[in-house]
């Protein structure tokens, strides 16, 4: 008997480590100064750069290959399952076994993503580094910066005289990316950023159908942008998806940082992205509370911005489809699963942000 249940442990010591290891993550989770003063200098920020460091070299996303044999793994085994249960070949053993495999899998998977990533979502971050106190803002305050916003964008968008915005070739482009990084580095040290590693979405074009404009992959520590949306707007989701890299997790950080890293650009053509994608957040947000204000605020924007602004809604109307809601959801979950109590909504709370960043230092 003694025997037997020694041999038992013995099998399931790896599901006990796993299980040990994800609790302590957890509990490590509930802690946000330890993450921010050890998990993110002396984990995180040395492991993130020594995977750019490997991996940025490659002309490919290596992540989305990885993604790509996953999902044929997955697919293969659901079609191995479903044979077998059409076959009535399904014994005790086999699904006991088959349920041990996929909890491994499971806590290996969310082990790894959350010490190589996932903690982030439970730091101090920007707010913490800037000593920013963001607070419920009123309409007064959305018509406020959607004022200044209005000017930013009228006066980039006439550096550029033709209807459509050129852009340079994408690795020119990417490069101006770290180097916008390198200024804001001047002000905010603490978004030095070395060894780039950001590269085109192999999945730009399905990416147009499930609403994704860039996205970071925490297990190759690579950065992915979707090169086939309206041009003018890659250079924010650029700075946006490097802002993951430095281990801001949640989407309105990474909009804020993205933001702060484009706007202390030398390039005209970054300051009006990010000034451009600011100024949609905010009024939209002043459209929920004051339809005929926001409305006020589109006519105020010059004709080409006004271009700009019908080739994004010519753009997302191209791209609607049944699918994109169900993906939707499914993201909404995973951000609140991940300490983003609004879902996806939370990319609109960077217009908290930029309006205490205002109120604090006057300029944005």
């Amino acid at each position: 008997m003694d025997e037997r249940k020694s041999s038992i442990f013995r099998r399931n010591s790896g599901i006990t480590i796993l299980l040990l290891i994800a609790v302590s993550i957890k509990f490590v989770a509930l802690h946000p100064v330890w993450i921010e003063h050890y998990y993110l200098p002396h984990i995180y920020l040395p492991v993130s750069s020594v995977m750019r460091f490997c991996l940025g070299w490659l002309p490919f996303s290596l992540g989305d290959l990885l993604y790509a044999l996953a999902g044929g793994i997955l697919l293969m085994n659901v079609i191995s399952f479903s044979k077998k249960l059409i076959k009535r070949q399904l014994s005790r053993t086999y699904l006991f076994y088959r349920l041990k495999r996929i909890l491994v899998i499971f806590l290996s998977v969310y082990i790894y993503f959350n010490i190589s990533w996932g903690l982030n979502y439970n730091r101090l971050g920007i707010a913490y580094q800037l000593k920013l106190e963001p607070e419920k803002y009123s309409v007064n305050d959305l018509k406020m910066i959607t004022d200044v916003l209005i000017a930013k964008v009228n006066e980039g968008r006439s550096y550029f005289a033709d209807s459509i915005i050129r852009i340079p070739p994408y690795r020119n482009l990417y490069g101006q990316t770290v180097k916008a990084y390198k200024e804001t580095q001047k002000q905010f040290p603490f978004l030095s950023y070395e060894y780039r590693s950001i590269k085109k979405s192999n999945y730009g074009r399905l990416g147009n159908y499930l609403g994704f404009l860039g996205y970071y992959n925490p297990f190759t520590g690579e950065a992915q942008v979707n090169l086939t949306i309206p041009r003018f707007i890659i250079p924010f989701v650029s700075c946006h998806e490097i802002a993951h890299q430095l281990g801001y997790a949640s989407e309105s950080e990474a909009n804020f940082v993205g933001y702060l890293a484009a706007v202390h650009s030398t390039n005209i053509l970054y300051q009006y992205s990010a000034y451009f994608d600011m100024l949609q957040y905010a009024n939209i947000e002043l459209a929920r509370r004051d339809t005929a204000a926001a409305r006020l605020n589109v006519l105020r924007l010059s004709n080409h911005v006004k271009g700009d602004m019908r080739q994004v809604i010519e753009f997302e109307k191209k791209t609607e489809n049944p699918l994109e809601p169900i993906i939707a959801i499914f993201y909404d979950i995973y951000l609140k699963a991940n300490q983003q109590e609004k879902g996806v909504k939370s990319y609109n709370e960077v217009v908290g942000w930029l309006i205490a960043y205002y109120k604090k230092y006057g300029t944005i």
